[in-house]
């Protein structure tokens, strides 16, 4: 699954029609977790295959169902208990393989998302087939079985169903054992309105008309998997394909935004045969999809379903009036992601939800690794340093938790999906393959691969594959890292010029940003450290160490930057490297930077060293290292924004720093400018922008007022940064055009985004405003949570004080697995003391204490903003007033 915060030729309205060559299977193994794998059922009773038939109102937001279930008894059980939810049932019989069908009732348990089959006596071992008749409820966020409307190009209603199982709603589709231990093949049966596409995981076996305006679709047998991977989706909807080997890639939109595909279809053609030769393993499915779905979730943006990956549109589809550069990347690493769980996930799947980071962490880690060497002009590796920020922003403050992680609930499960899962799963992957090195890591994925195919794994099997195709040691550091909370701190304690050599002696820490007075964690630590132009050199960090480095100089610790820890330098390490900045490679550039900030931000050594390095990058850096620097200066401007004559010396720097830059490229492309020179353009104006420089905020006037004589004036990849600044800025005539803009919007992709901007005004007035439209149903259902959300970064007290006066009508409006975040990401940027004491209230009166972690962790943040921002400002406020 891939987080928020990711066409063509429609084969007519026909359903979906592959030839479909036979599955490589794995050899059958026993049904059902083994012994050690933590279950929420009974043990004894498992499912081997579900043949399911289902039936959707599409217009009462219903379905009925059918299923039978070939069901393997390996013990005496006195009844059989599947998880359900928002089920009801009808007649249910037990047939044994031998024998008489045997009548049973049904006792729900809501509260535990079961349902218990009781058949009069107790089951003997054997195979059995359980057929069940049934009723659901089809939502309208995505949880189960969910509804979209849209407006079409023709500007008509319609209505497209998907499903969304991850983590626990398969169960909401069809009762089953709703763990991913508990494997099984599956079939599905749609009786679907005549005309409409119907997709699957696999595809189309066969398609019988039924008269009345109904046909019947049956897709082929899914592969051995996981219930949380069945997908079914149905719309007026069309398909674009290509063939790739013996594979058909393929992209589904509603009618008319196939094109809009194209980039998606591509990515997946050029990346399914470098996955299938990295992983050794062939892709095993005759087809894979990837389908497009109107409107947004609060809680995901992908997710990996086997053979039909599902994406919301405004992370697949390109519309030129105004998709960014940015945009386009974020698309192919999302189809790469994405792409990369099919083996990673789907073929070869965590036994249970402990190690969600397994699946998670793995596909960011080769999203971006595929994505660099296919598209090595973006850059992508410099990426991984934002994303080990990310987490490290998580993993600093005692609210953390290790990357494998106790799970024994559904909130549990929910609230798993974060940036310690991803991106501290993806830094630790980094690290380990740096350590590894490529080969050795390849062959051992290609091993786990082989050895686990359509099975289910634990973290350990994948570090024993590594460690067994070479990787000596490999096992007791990635222990440390998965199985421990934090960051390793790695201090240079001394560093000394002998011989034209550099002695340097470490000494182990834990960084923190709120418990440093805490004993310190302990790590094996593999460091790689340089001088600068010299050779790197490795050692694993116990405690303490020295390093010999070839050369003397300046000397960068976390070299690549592929370590998971911070570097702690001597001053004038930090003043050396800050004179030698730009010799230094664009990665190691980009780390610093980040690494002294934190450091800063911490108490562990003076903000001014950091703002030193910032201060170090020209104008005529790599455009990638300088598109770093507006949001460092931005993050200085908000920390000051009780003090508005220090804000302003920060924009009078800002101005002096960054206009230039942006002066030399210009406000617009112009041909053949290097790759990443359009982010940049993008990061400039939109700092500048926010932080209100005169000349920036004047060409966002300028462009907007132009829309009175040409619609079509802002279209363009920058269309939504100049409407962005427009918005935050915004009088009430200009946040009334905006409105009446969102409403006239050609596309459903492009009113969402409209509607979202009425969110970021700083009038608190015209932020109410804005809360107050998300409740009527003007910007449609999956709409509403992105503006409060938007009204909660500017005004994080105004919108949590509006969603607990209505937070049933605000709960309606996310997903199902969001609810108890919800609050807590609204309040989470603010530097209120007051907020504290809400969030603390609501997470007491309404959640439990497994379901109110991410709210602990929004109050820690909080907290430690507050402490960072009163130590901080004579400094900052210092360092500003000494620039012009």
């Amino acid at each position: 699954m891939s987080f928020a915060h990711i066409l063509p030729l429609m084969l007519a309205a026909a359903p979906l029609a592959i030839t479909m060559p036979a599955l490589a299977q794995a050899p059958a193994t026993p049904a059902g977790p083994a012994a050690t794998t933590t279950t929420q059922l009974p043990r004894g009773a498992a499912p081997t295959h579900y043949a399911i038939s289902v039936t959707p109102d599409v217009a009462k937001l219903a379905f009925t169902g059918k299923v039978v279930i070939d069901v393997s008894v390996t013990q005496s059980m006195p009844a059989l208990v599947l998880n359900a939810a928002d089920l009801n049932f009808g007649a249910v019989t037990l047939t044994p393989a031998k024998g008489k069908a045997m009548k049973g009732t049904a006792k729900v348990d809501a509260g535990a998302q079961t349902v218990t089959f009781d058949f009069g006596k107790p089951l003997a071992p054997g195979s059995y087939k359980l057929d069940i008749a049934y009723a659901g409820v089809i939502n309208t966020q995505a949880n189960g079985l969910f509804a979209l409307d849209y407006t079409n190009n023709d500007g008509q209603s319609k209505r497209a169903l998907f499903t969304q199982f991850e983590a626990p709603d398969a169960r909401r589709f069809v009762p089953s054992w709703d763990e991913p231990s508990y494997k099984a093949t599956f079939g599905l049966t749609a009786t679907v309105p005549s005309g409409e596409l119907a997709v699957s995981n696999m595809p189309v076996k066969a398609s019988r008309n039924l008269g009345g305006g109904k046909t019947e679709v049956t897709f082929g047998t899914s592969p051995k998997m996981s219930s949380y991977l069945l997908f079914f989706g149905l719309g007026e909807l069309e398909r674009a394909t290509k063939m790739v080997g013996a594979t058909e890639v393929g992209v589904i939109t509603g009618k008319g935004n196939v094109g809009k595909a194209q980039l998606a279809l591509d990515a997946q053609a050029e990346i399914l045969p470098w996955y299938n030769d990295y992983f050794g393993t062939p892709y095993p499915l005759p087809k894979l999809d990837n389908v497009a779905g109107p409107g947004q979730s609060q809680f995901f943006s992908a997710m990996e379903n086997w053979g039909a990956i599902f994406t919301f549109e405004r992370t697949l589809l390109v519309d030129p009036r105004f998709t960014s550069e940015g945009t386009k990347r974020r698309i192919y690493e999302v189809v790469a992601h994405e792409m990369a769980h099919q083996w990673f996930g789907d073929l070869v799947t965590m036994a249970w939800w402990d190690d969600l980071w397994l699946n998670e962490g793995f596909a960011s880690w080769m999203a971006t690794k595929v994505s660099d060497k296919l598209k090595p002009e973006w850059e992508m590796l410099l990426t991984r340093v934002g994303g080990r920020e990310q987490a490290m922003s998580l993993d600093s403050l005692s609210t953390t938790h290790p990357v494998v992680q106790k799970i024994s609930t559904v909130d549990q499960v929910n609230q798993a999906f974060d940036a310690i899962t991803y991106q501290k799963g993806e830094a630790v992957i980094a690290m380990l393959e740096g350590y590894a090195g490529e080969d050795v890591w390849k062959n051992g994925i290609r091993s786990y691969m082989k050895a686990h195919a359509y099975g289910n794994t634990i973290t350990d099997d994948l570090w024993k594959a590594v460690e067994g195709a070479g990787a000596k040691g490999l096992v007791s550091i990635a222990h440390d890292f998965t199985s421990l909370p934090g960051i390793p701190l790695v201090k240079v304690d001394s560093a000394t010029c002998q011989g034209g050599n550099t002695l340097l002696t470490l000494s182990q820490g834990e960084f923190s940003r709120d418990a440093k007075d805490k004993a310190p964690l302990r790590w094996n630590v593999p460091v790689m450290a340089q001088t600068t132009g010299g050779a790197a050199q490795r050692m694993i960090l116990q405690g303490k160490g020295q390093m010999t480095l070839p050369g003397c100089g300046a000397y960068v610790v976390n070299v690549g930057q592929t370590g998971y820890y911070r570097s702690l330098y001597p001053e004038a390490n930090v003043k050396a490297l800050a004179k030698d900045f730009t010799t230094l490679p664009a990665i190691d550039q980009t780390g610093l930077m980040a690494d002294n900030w934190q450091l800063g931000l911490g108490g562990y050594q003076p903000i001014g060293l950091a703002l030193d390095l910032i201060d170090a990058v020209p104008a005529n850096a790599s455009p990638a290292v300088l598109a770093e620097v507006p949001g460092y200066l931005e993050s200085a401007h908000l920390m000051l924004e009780s003090d508005k004559a220090a804000q302003a010396r920060v924009a009078v720097y800002a101005s002096a720093k960054l206009a230039p830059a942006l002066t030399s490229i210009g406000y617009d492309a112009k041909a053949g400018e290097g790759p990443q020179v359009p982010v940049l353009r993008s990061s400039l104006i939109e700092t500048l922008g926010s932080i209100g420089d005169k000349a920036v905020v004047a060409e966002a006037n300028r462009r907007f007022a132009a829309l009175e004589k040409d619609p079509a004036a802002l279209d363009g990849p920058l269309k939504n940064v100049w409407l962005g600044i427009i918005a935050e800025n915004a009088d009430q005539a200009t946040w009334d055009k905006l409105r009446a803009m969102a409403n006239g919007a050609k596309s459903d992709l492009e009113k969402s985004t409209m509607f979202g901007l009425l969110g970021q005004a700083k009038d608190e007035a015209l932020a109410a405003k804005a809360l107050d439209l998300a409740l009527t149903d003007e910007p449609g259902k999956t709409t509403s949570a992105a503006i409060i959300a938007q009204v909660g970064a500017e005004h994080p007290m105004l919108a949590v004080d509006y969603v607990l006066a209505h937070r049933a009508q605000y709960e309606a409006l996310i997903d199902v697995s969001a609810r108890s975040q919800g609050l807590a990401r609204l309040g989470g940027n603010s530097a209120d003391p007051a907020m504290v004491g809400k969030l603390d209230a609501y997470a007491t009166q309404y959640l439990t204490p497994e379901s109110r972690k991410v709210v602990d962790r929004a109050i820690s943040t909080i907290k430690t903003r507050i402490e960072t921002r009163a130590r901080l400002k004579p400094a900052l406020t210092a360092w500003f007033a000494g620039r012009k």
